[in-house]
């Protein structure tokens, strides 16, 4: 028998905060820059170099949590048959949380993936946060996905056959593409089966990048798998090597399948041969773990491990609390995650996935590589043979539009907006992922407005907006309003500003943005030039642009920490360290504002400030993973008293003052 149903969980979580009201308009770095691909084929280099995208806009960034991680109820969906437990958090992404294999005889279930603690967020996502465990899915561009700390819209369909299925869906805004995850256990089955779809429902072509990562348990006898005798090998060290797997490096006896056993963080993509079937598993000592495989769409496999360097530890530990290691196999439709493929307009791209338990003979697993593979490979085809889920594609193929019966969970209103503003187009009236009018809220109600009545509700020039859509209708939409003095408000010349800079209309973004402080001076128009007047070079200008928006809205942390780099930048750390001393709590002690203060008070040359912050214990609660900022910070503070910033002192300062530990977040191979 198979079951659908809501459920829910309570764990400690770390509260998501406030969203950053800030126009994200750093451009994003692109991982590919200065990359050495030398190594890559023809197919492989065509694809690095298409699809970067270079603005994080219409998102905003999620960062305003912290480390408290209260318990919290949290909104799931479970579904269950006699081999099987899946349990996903519609509010986080569609995570599959949980994959319980139940046992036989009355022994205790064993969970397949890693399953955490507690929900602690950092800053590893595209828009910051994120959290580890489960299965995350991983739609958009390089990195972790935008939605992964949002909701979707979760209905119920039902097979021919009477299976159930969890169908969780939305559309994501950044590549204007529709995706849907069709999730089912038929009654008998020994694997969680996910039918995942695609839909660009726009003529042009999109840029489309997936990754299906799925974090499990990792000890010193924790071995991946996957049917490839080499990889791309993937570091810090920015160069793509093609190497042998999974042995590579010279006279060096290492077996990285064993990421337990490794002490520096890396991600190896698999060159899995034409004609093979694609696959990936994890195993402990004992043989047991959990396998993942697919149809052929879904061409490339991954391992990524953290390392057990203290830079590895250090994250492991905040993530998901001492002692409790974790790697990931991963799944995606390119060979690598530095890659985008081309998916025409109005067309759909579907594959099947499934993730099991797997048991194999532990001697087998300790075996030679070929030899282990080559098990897994057996074992898994005896499972889920290849054909079988050849079939369960076509056959879900033709229920992707079949129209819900029951709406489990409300995602975003922004499908449902982007429906109102295409009129005419029909593009998103689409029956099997349905986007009802009742789902827009606060966030769209504005944008409502434009579509609706051609102008924006105008709100206090104090308040700061609340969210951002761009793109040519949103622009068009904008344009029109602001040419009527009627409804050519603060308001919208502000949101003009931001949809022509994200066209790389700098110049139409200045006048858009002096228009908007025209009828009203706003801390949001003066932060957007600075922006500008920094990237002219501008430096002076920026930090005053930056002083007066701080002034305009002091309370705003993001606001605040802006401010403070970049009067940094422009070489005025007295004034950040000014803003600091007239901070109140909880804005004073924030992590990311104390290490900007260090910073300052270096860069000043008060040294005694930057030893009080050091020495009292710095935490950051959003450091970026390959950021490295307490590292330097503490070694350049005590180079600074020794005197100097040579490579000679600094090579006596390291080893008279060594990093402490809690300031490793360092992950790279030396």
């Amino acid at each position: 028998m198979s079951v659908l149903r809501l459920s829910s969980a309570v764990m400690p979580v770390a509260a998501l905060g406030p969203e950053n009201p800030l126009p994200p308009l750093r451009q994003l770095p692109d991982p590919r820059g200065g990359l050495d691909v030398s190594e890559a084929d023809a197919e492989m280099v065509a694809n690095l170099g298409y699809g970067h995208v270079e603005s994080l806009l219409p998102y905003t960034f999620q960062d305003g949590y912290g480390r408290e991680t209260p318990d919290r109820e949290l909104v799931t969906a479970v579904l269950e048959n006699d081999h099987l437990r899946a349990e996903f958090l519609l509010g986080y992404g569609g995570r599959l949380m949980s994959l319980r294999h139940k046992a036989r005889g009355g022994g205790p279930d064993r969970e397949l993936l890693f399953f955490p603690p507690k929900l602690q967020l950092a800053n590893l996502g595209l828009r910051n946060a994120w959290f580890a465990g489960g299965v995350e899915w991983n739609l958009g561009t390089f990195g972790h996905t935008a939605l992964t700390c949002s909701p979707l819209h979760a209905v119920r369909v039902t097979r021919d056959d009477g299976t159930p299925v969890l169908r969780m869906y939305e559309y994501e805004r950044q590549r204007r593409l529709v995706y849907q995850l069709d999730c089912y256990l038929p009654a008998g089955s020994p694997a969680l089966l996910v039918h995942v779809r695609i839909h660009n429902p726009f003529p042009e072509d999109a840029p489309v990048y997936w990754w299906s990562s799925a974090a499990v348990p990792q000890t010193p006898d924790s071995r991946a798998l996957m049917p490839a005798s080499s990889a791309y090998h993937f570091s810090y060290t920015g160069k793509m090597r093609r190497i042998p797997f999974p042995r590579w490096r010279d006279s060096d006896a290492m077996d990285c399948s064993y990421p337990g056993r490794v002490d520096y963080g890396a991600d190896y993509f698999a060159e899995i041969p034409d004609g093979e079937r694609r696959w990936i598993a994890a195993v402990d000592a004992a043989g047991r773990g959990l396998f993942q495989t697919s149809t052929d769409r879904m061409r490339g496999r991954k391992l990524f491990h953290w390392g057990t360097g203290s830079g590895g530890r250090n994250w492991q530990d905040w993530l998901s609390g001492p002692s409790r290691a974790y790697f990931e196999i991963q799944a995606g439709l390119a060979r690598t995650q530095l890659e985008h493929l081309r998916l025409p307009g109005r067309q759909s791209w579907s594959w099947v996935e499934a993730y099991g338990p797997l048991d194999l003979d532990p001697e087998r697993v300790r075996a030679s590589w070929s030899e282990a593979t080559a098990a897994a490979a057996g074992a898994i085809g005896t499972t889920v043979p290849a054909s079988v889920l050849e079939d369960e594609l076509a056959r879900m193929t033709t229920l992707a539009d079949q129209p819900p019966e029951q709406v489990l969970h409300s995602g975003s209103g922004w499908g449902a907006l982007e429906r109102r503003a295409l009129g005419r187009n029909r593009a998103l009236n689409l029956p099997g992922t349905p986007f009802p009018d009742a789902t827009i809220g606060r966030d769209q109600q504005s944008w409502l407005s434009l579509v609706r009545k051609g102008q924006m509700p105008t709100p206090a020039p104090a308040l700061p907006p609340s969210s951002y859509a761009v793109g040519p209708v949103w622009r068009t939409l904008l344009e029109k309003a602001t040419s009527d003095p009627a409804t050519a408000t603060w308001f919208t010349w502000l949101h003009l500003g931001v949809n022509r800079y994200h066209a790389n209309d700098f110049a139409g973004a200045r006048e858009a943005w002096d228009r908007s402080m025209a009828q009203a001076e706003t801390a949001w128009a003066h932060r957007n030039l600075a922006f500008l007047d920094a990237a002219d070079g501008h430096l002076d200008a920026a930090a005053d642009h930056c002083l007066r928006a701080h002034q305009l809205s002091p309370r705003l942390r993001p606001l605040t920490i802006e401010t403070m780099r970049m009067l940094i930048t422009a070489e005025r750390p007295g004034e950040a360290l000014e803003i600091v001393d007239r901070l109140k709590e909880p804005d004073r002690f924030a992590g990311r504002v104390l290490m900007l203060e260090c910073r300052a008070a270096l860069d000043a040359g008060d040294l005694v400030r930057a030893r009080r912050i050091l020495e009292t214990g710095l935490v950051v609660d959003d450091v970026r993973e390959g950021e490295d900022p307490l590292s330097d910070l503490w070694w350049e503070f005590h180079a600074r008293q020794a005197g100097g910033l040579g490579p000679v002192v600094s090579q006596r300062v390291r080893e008279e003052h060594p990093l402490p530990c809690s300031y490793d977040y360092s992950v790279r191979q030396l």
